[in-house]
């Protein structure tokens, strides 16, 4: 059962992060990977909030590996940080690492304080 939640969240997940990536990208005129920066930040906002909250191991299974995982991506990150590397100025691939990185945690962090508030 838990394996069908998982897929049943990155059902959902998945086209939510193209259809959200493809919708920031297109408001941006750069090279910059803006869309995969909000998908991955929104994300561990979710998951942040999934963890603090005292949830069924189902809900957990469905929102946080299937959703989130699905949602957020790491090897596109991988992908469009390499892109940038060797397409233009190296500064623009470390700005996406460290970008992603400390946004991604601490969206992570904003999502656990503020469900954990709400709930507590």
């Amino acid at each position: 059962m838990t394996a069908l939640l998982i897929v049943l969240g990155a059902a959902l997940g998945a086209p939510l992060r193209y259809l959200a990536d493809r919708a920031v990208q297109a408001r941006h005129d750069s090279v910059f990977p803006w869309g995969t920066l909000s998908v991955n930040v929104a994300g561990s906002l979710v998951l942040g909030a999934v963890l603090a909250v005292p949830a069924d191991p189902a809900v957990t299974a469905l929102v946080g590996t299937g959703f989130c995982g699905a949602l957020t991506t790491w090897s596109t990150l991988s992908y469009e940080t390499l892109r940038l590397a060797r397409g233009g100025p190296w500064r623009h691939a470390a700005a996406n690492v460290l970008l992603s990185v400390v946004a991604g945690l601490g969206a992570a962090f904003g999502g656990y304080a503020l469900a954990a508030a709400l709930t507590g």
